[in-house]
């Protein structure tokens, strides 16, 4: 029976066996204009999950087919260049992990805007190995919803928490992000997965050498990360598309304001006490609005000293 490729990817008719069936019949340039040209980015992605691979098409925030290939090949190299990822055995608590989260997101309809998160974002969330940035004692409760402490008072953020202000940005394929609070590096890492380039600070040396260690272990180059006072930003690569704060201060910080983009997005909690997670959206004319969009609790952005 003749396989219908155009039909497979009716978001309304979805099968993932057909959809495999037609990539691996190698008549995926159907309906990724452009691949079927680059022998070696089909033949990877042969080698991809085929709701990933899936998920490139019909993801309608990816307009044409130039950035459909270049998320395709970001999906590509962030597969293989992590030699870690590969050798991962905690695929099945991680699976279980996403759809905690994605159970938590449908249940709080409203909050991102949009029922559930995106494919995108759950894409990353199942991809990047949470146990590689937790304590090795904690290693065991890696893939549990919940905070968990990395040393020097700081947190690696609840992975609900990181899947909602990871949603709120909605990042293109294109888009340069800033992060203040590498922390232990995983929302960096699943930024890159986002993102064209991740350039994220960190204040505590410690952790922000850990971190490097770890984004560079598993492959994730398009991180860059420098110890530094995130209050001020990082200038020399601004403007940013998108800037995610993880660590609270008592108000937005100017400089960040000042080197989002316009049309950028900011997400960022704020408050000491009582905090609230805020999206703050910059208009092309430079103007800005913000929305509350739930209460939160994170560590202090601590100035000069420690922030997360």
């Amino acid at each position: 029976m003749a396989l219908d490729c155009e039909a497979t990817v009716d978001a309304g008719a979805y099968s993932a066996y057909p959809f495999s069936a037609c990539l691996e019949a190698g008549l995926v340039g159907s309906i990724l204009p452009g691949l079927y040209e680059i022998d070696h980015v089909l033949i990877a992605l042969k080698l991809l999950p085929a709701d990933v691979v899936h998920m490139v098409v019909l993801d309608q925030n990816i307009a044409n087919a130039a950035e459909r290939l270049g998320f395709a090949v970001a999906l590509i190299f962030g597969a293989f260049a992590a030699p870690a990822i590969a050798r991962d055995d905690r695929a099945l608590e991680r699976y279980a992990m996403v759809e905690t989260i994605q159970a938590m997101a449908l249940s709080t309809r409203g909050v991102a805007g949009h029922p559930g998160f995106e494919a995108r974002v759950i894409a990353a969330l199942r991809s990047v190995p949470r146990h590689e940035f937790v304590p090795r004692e904690l290693s065991h409760l890696a893939y549990s919803n919940q905070p968990l402490p990395i040393g020097f008072g700081q947190t690696i953020s609840q992975p609900f928490i990181v899947a909602m202000m990871t949603d709120l940005l909605q990042l293109k394929p294109s888009d340069r992000v800033l992060e203040i609070g590498t922390g232990s590096g995983y929302h960096a890492a699943v930024l890159s997965l986002l993102a064209r380039e991740v350039y994220s600070i960190e204040i505590v040396p410690e952790l922000g050498e850990r971190a490097t260690l770890t984004l560079t272990r598993l492959g994730h180059a398009n991180v860059t990360t420098r110890i530094g006072d995130g209050y001020q930003g990082w200038e020399e690569h601004a403007p940013y598309d998108a800037i995610i704060v993880t660590a609270a201060p008592d108000h937005v910080p100017p400089a960040l304001v000042a080197q989002l983009r316009p049309g950028g997005r900011l997400v960022i909690p704020v408050g000491v006490i009582l905090q609230n997670l805020v999206l703050l959206q910059k208009g092309n004319d430079g103007t800005t609005t913000s929305r509350r969009v739930v209460p939160v609790r994170f560590v202090p952005l601590t100035r000069g000293e420690k922030s997360n």
